[in-house]
């Protein structure tokens, strides 16, 4: 076994002597590298396709539905994973912790939108990145539309937990 794995390293007909990594674009000074995953069609089209990349929408609406997702996720784990997780109160709790880190995480957009951030740029995954986070403005925009958005997530998840039993009695 061991002397068929050595002769294979001197065909180069042997797959597993084929280079699959290469630098971006074939220009090593790019500082990026084109893998089978990040250069596959499918990750570029799912990268493509979620909010901060896809073509077309204003950064306000990027910001709701990024800030509907992580409103909608975040309250799950501080609801039934918090201190309070054993009280009567545990999804109210989880409902004022999310509403804290969605505020959090919104003036965190907003300050590093005010740090003057670099311009986008181009990748193998990403080819043209959107002009939305080329300003302040765009940034701050997308900063507001997160607010609304994971304030509104936080807000359906909650109402979700708060009425489960009617719910799961509705689809019974």
């Amino acid at each position: 076994m061991a002397q068929a794995i050595d002769a294979s390293k001197n065909r180069p007909s042997d797959p597993r002597n084929q280079e699959v990594v290469y630098p971006s674009r074939r220009d090593p000074q790019i500082g990026n590298l084109e893998t089978p995953i990040n250069s596959s069609s499918l990750v570029k089209w799912f990268i493509n396709n979620l909010p901060a990349y896809r073509p077309g929408i204003t950064p306000l609406r990027r910001g709701l539905e990024v800030g509907m997702a992580h409103g909608y996720w975040l309250l799950g784990p501080f609801a039934k994973l918090g201190p309070l997780r054993d009280t009567d109160v545990a999804n109210i709790a989880g409902l004022l912790a999310t509403l804290g880190m969605v505020v959090i995480s919104t003036l965190a957009v907003s300050l590093y939108a005010t740090s003057n951030p670099p311009k986008p740029v181009a990748t193998v995954t990403v080819p043209n990145p959107p002009d939305t986070f080329d300003t302040t403005e765009g940034w701050n925009t997308f900063a507001s539309g997160f607010l609304i958005g994971g304030v509104g997530g936080a807000v359906v998840a909650y109402f979700i937990l708060a009425n489960i039993e009617l719910i799961q009695n509705i689809f019974k």
